[in-house]
C-alpha cells in the first residue's frame, strides 16, 4: 500500500516538473521571438 502511495507521489511530483519545465520552454521561445522583432523593428525605425 505504501509504495502505490509513493509511487503515485512520484508520479504527480515528476509530471510537475515536467509541466514547469515545459512552460519555461514556452516562455523562452516567446521571448525570444520578441526579442527579434524588437530588434528587426529598431533597425527600421533608424
Amino acid at each position: 500500500m505504501w509504495l502505490v502511495i509513493l509511487l503515485l507521489i512520484l508520479a504527480l511530483l515528476l509530471g510537475g516538473i515536467g509541466l514547469f519545465v515545459e512552460a519555461l520552454r514556452w516562455v523562452l521561445i516567446i521571448a525570444v521571438v520578441l526579442l527579434a522583432a524588437s530588434i528587426i523593428a529598431g533597425f527600421f525605425r533608424r
